[in-house]
């Protein structure tokens, strides 16, 4: 691929999420067009996930190569870094609280949804194409793949890169390895805190942690006004279709949920108690630490589809949106698309092998004995390292 030719190139990104917008934009920002195909058959972002801590080194920067940074400076909620540390009774560990008028650095929080408006606004028209899920992809000579998906449409592509997260179609083609239960089941309720200000005010502007008998409870502020509540438990892979809860009935639901934190202080019961009738349980998984594979021509991986980890570095978005921006400009530098591929899982194997192992450390911890006083310690021993 010669930097004349590369706009006429058919670049497919395979999922419309915050790593495959990026991608596209700044694809675009450089004179390349690329084509997303979104399996969904309308924008379905603002209901994958809720408010996003965005960082420094990684979302930031994409948004920035994006040309977006300014934007996302002007509506991000620099006051959602707020965090409240407790054990289950109710003893507080930190209680940090962002500095009032902060516009600039941290890791400030945006709903995702209204990040990937951000995202969408300055894609050029029919960039994105809804209503394509991959069913098959087939390599062909030279590093081209036939897409095909359950549309009846098949798309034939130079270079494809799978941002299609947890359960990647394109995987396969790379890897063996699959994404494994991580040990974590969580169930997540809603609390409206507008209409619970009691609540509101327990929970302050950003997130709370709860964590104490191998359990959790993590609630988390969102710009819609809802609390995002996290029931999280160390549990076997099927104890969602043992345990006998019947989350299709959230009353009943909500009532024997109570009962496995039965002697944790009434405020974190009532993030329980005061939710609305929306109760949906998910599993956690994630791709084994340091994950590589043998470089092939013509296709890649960015995001959750490379490295899926455990939420517990807060690094999901961020690095997906950081592959972005580092696969896009490789692709802008060099010449050679195998080049520009190379160069970017070389890099990315680095930075995201680092992340899934915090990630996977924090989950030992923060689900372990004595897990909030630990956790303040690590907490004390990043500020140590970051004030030198």
């Amino acid at each position: 691929m010669t930097t004349t030719n590369k706009s006429q190139q058919h670049i497919a990104i395979i999922g419309g999420g915050p790593g495959g917008l990026t991608l596209a934009l700044i694809l675009q920002r450089h004179g390349i067009t690329a084509t997303i195909y979104e399996r969904e058959a309308q924008d379905a972002n603002a209901q994958r996930g809720g408010s996003l801590d965005i960082h420094e080194d990684s979302g930031q920067m994409a948004l920035n190569e994006a040309g977006l940074l300014q934007q996302f400076q002007a509506i991000a909620r620099y006051e959602g870094e707020d965090f409240r540390l407790f054990d289950k009774t109710g003893k507080i560990y930190m209680d940090e609280i962002a500095e009032e008028g902060a516009q600039e650095g941290g890791r400030p929080e945006i709903d995702r949804g209204v990040l990937c408006d951000l995202l969408m606004k300055d894609l050029a028209p029919g960039t994105i194409r809804y209503g394509y899920k991959l069913t098959e992809a087939v390599a062909l000579d030279g590093g081209k793949h036939e897409l095909y998906f359950d549309n009846g449409e098949m798309v034939l592509a130079d270079l494809v890169i799978g941002a299609d997260g947890a359960f990647s179609k394109l995987r396969p083609l790379l890897t063996d390895a699959t994404a494994g239960y991580s040990g974590l089941t969580m169930v997540e309720l809603h609390v409206d805190a507008k209409a619970n200000p009691e609540q509101a005010a327990f929970n302050a502007r950003g997130k709370v942690f709860a964590l104490d008998d191998n359990k959790g409870i993590l609630a988390q502020l969102n710009g819609d006004g809802k609390i995002k509540v996290y029931l999280t438990f160390t549990a076997e892979q099927n104890w969602l279709d043992t345990c006998g809860i019947p989350f299709d009935q959230p009353k009943e639901a909500k009532q024997q949920l109570l009962s496995y934190f039965e002697d944790w202080a009434e405020p974190l019961r009532d993030y329980i108690r005061k939710s609305e009738d929306l109760v949906l349980p998910r599993r956690i998984y994630m791709l084994p630490v340091g994950l590589q594979w043998e470089h092939k021509p013509g296709i890649t991986l960015i995001g959750d589809a490379a490295h899926l980890m455990s939420p517990f570095a807060g690094e999901g978005v961020n690095l997906a949106m950081r592959d972005a921006a580092e696969l896009a400009l490789a692709i802008v530098r060099h010449d050679d698309a195998d080049q520009a591929i190379q160069a970017y899982e070389e890099k990315m194997y680095e930075y995201s092998s680092a992340s899934a192992k915090d990630s996977s450390d924090n989950l030992d911890l923060m689900f372990g004995v004595n897990a909030a006083p630990k956790l303040k310690a690590l907490f004390d021993e990043l500020h140590a390292q970051f004030a030198q």
